[in-house]
């Protein structure tokens, strides 16, 4: 489990599920997938992330509010098993309630989970990719320090004529990391 001041990224139980399910099927949470989710694949999606979390310790973690103890979403890392071009790679990625938009936790989540992926698992780079359209994950991008690599790619898993084709890759080295947190270090002194 991970932590930061408000929040805890964790392994899923069985009573998000349902919360999860609410998200996968809120049409303006999954504006920039090509569709919502049904009950049983929103289920399936969960144990999926469950049991990748249970294999190696880490993925896309279920994040809770600690004030309220309740599920908002998940954040965390993830290797695409799309024929992406820039694969081999390990994604971060999160998806919230939308009743939890606007109060900075994709960006507090999201800055603990490459903090992981840089210190914990050692890696030298992490990529986030969105819809070109989707501007609110790309300022999340922004917001975590992450520079757009200018190499736009359509998704292969998105239909060739859909709005969402083609996507953003943004990406964030160690030594990028490193020096962002340096700075904020220098910041609070």
């Amino acid at each position: 489990m991970l932590e930061t001041k408000r929040l805890k990224l964790r392994q899923w139980i069985d009573a998000d599920f349902i919360p999860f399910q609410k998200l996968t099927s809120d049409t303006i949470v999954m504006e920039y997938f090509p569709s919502t989710l049904t009950s049983r694949e929103s289920d399936a999606l969960a144990k999926r992330f469950q049991n990748l979390i249970a294999s190696r310790g880490w993925g896309f973690w279920a994040v809770e509010e600690k004030s309220s103890a309740k599920f908002i979403g998940y954040v965390g890392l993830h290797e695409p098993a799309s024929p992406l071009p820039f694969k081999p790679c390990v994604e971060i990625g999160w998806r919230l309630l939308k009743e939890y938009w606007g109060k900075g936790y994709a960006t507090e989540a999201g800055a603990e989970a490459l903090r992981f992926a840089f210190e914990e698992l050692k890696l030298d780079e992490v990529v986030s990719f969105t819809a070109v359209i989707n501007t609110r994950s790309e300022a999340v991008m922004k917001r975590l320090g992450m520079r757009n690599s200018h190499k736009n790619f359509e998704h292969p898993f998105v239909p060739i004529t859909h709005k969402l084709r083609e996507h953003l890759l943004y990406r964030l080295t160690k030594e990028e990391f490193e020096m962002i947190s340096e700075e904020k270090k220098s910041e609070k002194r």
